[in-house]
């Protein structure tokens, strides 16, 4: 059996059975290099050289949750939790809906941006929903419909607007494999070819919207005890924290880091007083605690993947699928996409997966007569597939690092099974009518 499949399902099946994800990785790394005969030596050396490819943004996590436990200490989250509570103190059901429907928009809103207007990817999660967390337990809004918003705001822009994050994905990578690889793409409009993907996701989030949309019960004092934070709270105080963000976000922009944006917003809350001086130590050592399991997983994910590509089984993976087919597109097409699904599942990274199977996929699509845009709908989505509903992607760890800040939601139950579900089943079968009617 072929290695990378064994890895990704030895890894998939112990996080479902709550195995920590961290654990699970380097089982599921051991058990695919021992497979494809690295041995126990050449296994783990191809696992520590890919290490340090997570470790700066393990580090950025780090920066970003001292700087979310500065926020907390502001007592935003309070000042945002009583306006909540006048409302739903009204006791009207409909100003209950209507806040609860605003904060999901204005959270998918703001994913969206952050891959395109203001491209700064998943930093602005540890910064804005940590301090949302209680506004949300009082309204008892499901955190996995959140994560399914957050997840969906971070994959379909990408996917489908050829701006910001989804010009490197869509025009610098899946254009240029397809193209290198034989099939011309002058003419070829990208969100002509991938638009039907894109309306899988849209067709997931509302079925995450119906799904989640019962009431669920957070401990709210667990939270508060989480954050720690002063319950008094001023206009100077939230004026200055407003300034912290602001400036957080800026000086990422201005200088493409994290951590100096998240350092800078930092030094504002400590300077203005809103962390004091003899805390400050501690407010930053309790913020890395918070990002500490996050980090942990990317810098292990990181060594996973390097063993997914030093077995050499994932290029074997592609090529055996293309053997199976025959002239069948249908088959071809379904079998495409799946593989795709494997490979991001496993390496956690759609930009990574479009150079490795468009290489095979591109002229065995030739062969079979798919249209030009049905081949760039079906090499796109199949590098797309499996970003949400991976253990290892950004799409679900960014989440569940703003939501799990009160170890009230679980990596796997609460981000990672509800996208798989929402998001990787929709975009399979829409990716498939893709390739079949375009």
């Amino acid at each position: 059996m072929n290695a990378v499949v064994v890895a990704v399902l030895v890894m998939l099946v112990l996080s479902l059975l709550r195995t920590p994800v961290v654990v699970a990785l380097v089982l599921g790394a051991l058990s695919a290099g021992l497979l494809a005969g690295m041995g126990l030596e050449g296994t783990l050396e191809a696992f520590s050289s890919g290490l340090g490819g997570g470790a700066g943004v393990a580090l950025n996590y780090a920066m970003l949750g001292g700087f979310a436990v500065a926020i907390a200490q502001s007592g935003l989250p309070h000042a945002m939790a009583d306006v909540v509570q006048r409302k739903l103190g009204t006791g009207e059901v409909q100003a209950t809906r209507a806040v609860k429907y605003a904060l999901i928009v204005v959270l998918v809103t703001v994913a969206i941006s952050s891959q395109n207007l203001i491209p700064i990817h998943i930093a602005f999660i540890p910064l804005l929903v940590p301090p949302l967390l209680l506004v949300m337990s009082r309204m008892q809004l499901d955190r996995r419909l959140v994560a399914c918003v957050l997840t969906f705001g971070l994959v379909t822009p990408y996917m489908f607007l050829p701006v910001g994050f989804g010009g490197i994905y869509l025009n610098d990578i899946l254009l240029q494999n397809v193209a290198d690889n034989g099939q011309s793409i002058e003419g070829i409009n990208i969100m002509s070819a991938m638009w039907i993907p894109a309306l899988g996701m849209l067709v997931g989030l509302i079925l995450a919207l119906f799904n989640y949309r019962k009431p669920r019960q957070y401990n709210v004092e667990k939270l508060q005890e989480a954050e720690r934070v002063e319950v008094k709270y001023s206009p100077m105080r939230l004026a200055a924290v407003g300034v912290a963000v602001l400036v957080a976000f800026g000086v990422q922009l201005w200088t493409g880091s994290m951590v100096l944006g998240a350092l800078s917003g930092y030094m504002i809350c400590t300077l203005t007083g809103i962390v004091r001086w003899k805390q400050a130590d501690g407010v930053l050592i309790d913020g890395m605690k918070m990002m500490a399991m996050i980090g942990f997983i990317m810098i292990t994910a990181a060594g996973f993947a390097e063993v997914m590509r030093q077995t050499g089984e994932i290029s074997t993976l592609v090529s055996s699928t293309a053997e199976l087919i025959g002239d069948n597109k249908g088959l071809a097409a379904l079998l495409m996409l799946v593989v795709g699904l494997l490979v991001t599942l496993g390496i956690g990274s759609s930009f990574s997966t479009i150079p490795i199977i468009a290489a095979i996929y591109v002229p065995l699509a030739l062969s079979l007569g798919f249209s030009p845009l049905a081949i760039v709908a079906l090499v796109g989505t199949a590098g797309a597939l499996g970003d949400a509903g991976s253990p290892a992607s950004d799409s679900t760890l960014g989440p569940t690092a703003g939501l799990n800040v009160d170890g009230q939601h679980h990596h796997i139950w609460d981000t990672v099974v509800p996208t798989f579900l929402h998001y990787n089943l929709p975009l399979l079968i829409a990716g498939w009518a893709a390739a079949m009617l375009l």
